[in-house]
């Protein structure tokens, strides 16, 4: 059972919701399909997780069912499958436009666990883990359900963004590079605020 609830429990609650209604909406295009790329990517996530975890890279000192799991089963069940499904469903066809795509989306990604890791006690590093070993991990599992899904998911059930939106100028464009600038700026930031602090290892 849940302890107590505090606001981390709440971010991770709607976390867990939003990802539940996105997935909702690329699940009911086709449930086997895209319900097995689903049930895939949890495991894969799930199973990655805990291992990390029994390792000793991260902690979830805020978690539901402390007594029973170490991990956040209900976060990564929902979360990552969601970032799969979205990933699969939307990149472009092309590898080369695929890149500026999933480039963006594990941007966003590492934005927001840096966020919930320097805000909230949700997760903490060990010292033997790191920004670059998440961001390096968060592109390995992107790239290998983008390649899964390749196998599975059909394209008349996809919809992938047009190449013409990353031309210089169009949307696309401006929004990956607005995204990796100011995600670039605060990882540097981020990485200035911690080197000036001293590291107590345990």
């Amino acid at each position: 059972m849940v302890t107590n609830w505090n606001g981390e429990l709440y971010i991770s609650l709607a976390v867990i919701f939003f990802s539940i209604i996105g997935s909702f909406f690329i699940l009911r295009l086709d449930w086997k399909k895209y319900g097995l790329l689903y049930v895939l990517s949890a495991f894969v996530g799930n199973v990655l997780c805990y291992i990390f975890v029994t390792i000793g890279f991260y902690t979830f000192p805020n978690r539901f069912f402390p007594n029973i799991t170490s991990m956040p089963i209900l976060t990564v069940s929902t979360a990552f499958p969601f970032l799969v499904l979205f990933g699969v469903h939307y990149s472009p066809e092309l590898w080369k436009w695929k890149i500026p795509f999933y480039w963006t989306l594990v941007h966003i990604g590492v934005f927001a666990e840096t966020f919930v890791l320097s805000r909230t006690d949700l997760i903490q590093y060990t010292f033997k883990w790191d920004l670059f070993d998440s961001y390096s991990w968060w592109w390995i599992y992107l790239l290998l359900f983008e390649w899964v899904g390749n196998l599975i998911i059909p394209n008349n059930i996809r919809r992938p963004i047009p190449v013409e939106t990353f031309y210089f100028g169009r949307l696309g464009w401006g929004f990956v590079h607005f995204v990796l600038i100011v995600t670039i700026f605060l990882a540097g930031y981020y990485l200035g605020v911690l080197n000036s602090e001293p590291y107590d290892f345990p």
